[in-house]
C-alpha cells in the first residue's frame, strides 16, 4: 500500500515532511514522491494540487485521489482522468485562516475603511454617519465548510446573514436560498456579498453587469471563489457608477494578474495575490489519513467530488 504525492511537495512543506507526518499518522503506507513512483501496482492513493494526466502512468490498483486545489475545474474533463474516487482534503469544520480573511475583508468594508485611509492620504479629518451590523446584510454564495465559519462568526457579531447555494438544503443556522429562481431575491437583501463558489459553467461569470444591478445601490463584493466568477470590466463600470462601493478580490484571471490590468491601481478594488489560506502538511494529511480509514473500513471519502457537477 503506497500514496504518491504529485508535487505538493514544492507548494507546501517538503518530501521529508510529508513522509515524517505520514509515519506519525498511518505508519503502514509507504509514501512515494513524484516522479520516483517505484513499482506502479503498489500505489493505492495519489495526492496533487493540478496534476497532468498525460504525463502520469496508469496505477492498476489505485483506489482514490486527493486534491488540494480549491477547484477541481483544471482538469475535472481530462479524458485520462482516473476512473476512482476524487475526494478534496479540507479541514470538517472549515479553516480558521479562511475565516479570519473572510471576517477581515467584510469588516473593512462594512466600517468603509478604504475611505478612512483615503482621507488618512489627503490629512482630512473625516465624519461619516456609522452603520451598525444589525443592518448590514451579509450574503455568503455557496454555503459549505469554508463558508459556514465566518458566517457564523459575522451573525455572533449581529449582521444579518444569508446564503445562497444551488440546491435546496435543509434547515441551516442562517436563512438559504438556492437555485436560479431566488437568486434575485437573494442578491436583492446583499449588501455584502461574499464568493466562495466552486467555477462550474453555471457559475463562471456569475457576478456581471446583469447581477450587480439585482444588488442593492453601494453593495460590495468579497470574491474568495474563482477569479472566472467576475466578468472584471462590468465589476469596474458598476464601480464607477457607484452601484457597487468595494470589492476585494482574491482569486484573479489570469494569475498572476498582468501588470497592465485596471484592477491594480482602482481606487475601490483591493487586489489580493490569492493568499486566502495556506494548509500546512499536518492539516492535509490529517484528511487524506481520514479518508483513508473510512474506505478501508467499507466506508466513502469524506469529501467526495462530484463528477458530473464539477465539485
Amino acid at each position: 500500500m503506497a500514496l504518491l504525492i504529485i508535487e505538493l511537495d514544492k507548494h507546501i512543506g517538503n518530501a521529508k515532511a510529508w513522509r515524517d507526518t505520514f509515519k506519525e499518522q498511518l505508519p503502514d503506507l509507504a509514501i512515494r514522491i513524484w516522479p520516483d513512483a517505484g513499482e506502479l501496482s503498489d500505489i493505492e492513493y495519489l495526492a496533487f494540487m493540478h496534476p497532468d494526466f498525460d504525463l502520469l502512468p496508469v496505477f492498476p490498483n489505485l483506489k482514490a485521489m486527493f486534491s488540494r486545489a480549491a477547484g477541481v475545474e483544471s482538469f475535472i474533463k481530462h479524458p485520462k482522468l482516473p476512473k476512482v474516487p476524487l475526494g478534496k482534503v479540507e479541514p470538517p469544520s472549515g479553516d480558521p485562516m479562511m475565516t479570519e480573511y473572510v471576517i477581515m475583508h467584510v469588516l473593512r468594508f462594512h466600517r468603509d475603511m478604504p475611505a478612512y485611509h483615503a482621507a488618512q492620504a489627503n490629512r482630512e479629518w473625516r465624519m461619516a454617519p456609522i452603520i451598525r451590523p444589525e443592518h448590514r446584510r451579509i450574503g455568503f454564495l455557496g454555503f459549505g465548510m469554508m463558508a459556514k465559519a465566518p458566517a457564523l462568526v459575522l451573525k455572533s457579531l449581529g449582521f444579518k446573514v444569508s446564503g445562497w447555494v444551488r440546491s435546496p438544503r435543509r434547515a441551516a443556522e442562517v436563512p438559504i436560498f438556492h437555485g436560479r429562481d431566488q437568486f434575485e431575491a437573494f442578491l436583492n437583501q446583499t449588501d455584502i456579498a461574499v464568493c466562495l463558489l466552486p467555477l462550474t459553467r453555471e457559475t463562471e461569470g456569475i457576478f456581471c453587469a446583469r447581477t450587480f444591478a439585482m444588488m442593492p445601490r453601494g453593495a460590495m463584493l468579497v470574491n474568495v471563489g474563482r477569479g472566472k466568477h467576475v466578468v472584471d470590466k462590468d465589476l469596474i463600470t458598476a464601480l464607477d457608477s457607484g452601484q457597487l462601493s468595494y470589492a476585494a478580490l482574491d482569486a484573479l484571471w489570469p494569475e498572476p494578474l498582468p501588470p497592465e490590468s485596471p484592477l491594480w491601481l482602482h481606487p475601490k478594488v483591493t487586489v489580493m495575490p490569492h493568499v486566502a489560506r495556506r494548509p500546512t502538511v499536518a492539516q492535509l494529511v490529517t484528511q487524506m489519513v481520514a479518508n483513508i480509514r473510512s474506505l478501508k473500513a467499507g466506508g466513502a471519502l469524506l469529501q467526495e467530488v462530484d463528477i458530473t457537477v464539477g465539485y
